[in-house]
């Protein structure tokens, strides 16, 4: 089978890939993330610190998250993949209370 340049051969399992919801919200985090860095790059004098930052910001989400839907912070930890101990840690670090109900 003949090809023109306008055709192209697409792997099915890399089309398959593309359609994941782990690959569908990869691409919106990336448009979103593109525009978080433009906003932030403005703010930027000396040396950057965009991957700190967004880091940061992303981890702070995340917790902020886990402790929305599962109140407890074991719970929270687990549903994010990580040890307790460690979930607290960040939690300290990132300056989130929680305050157990």
């Amino acid at each position: 089978m003949a090809l023109n340049k306008q055709q192209s051969v697409v792997d099915p399992a890399a089309r398959e890939r593309r359609s994941t919801p782990a690959a569908v919200a990869e691409e919106v985090l990336e448009k979103k993330l593109e525009d978080i860095a433009t906003i932030l790059c403005k703010a930027e004098t000396d040396k950057s610190r965009i991957y700190e930052e967004v880091m940061a910001m992303v981890e702070r989400s995340l917790v902020r998250i886990a402790l929305r839907r599962f109140h407890h912070v074991k719970s929270a930890a687990a549903y994010l993949g990580i040890n307790r101990n460690t979930f607290q840690k960040k939690m300290a670090t990132l300056g989130i209370n929680h305050d157990p109900e």
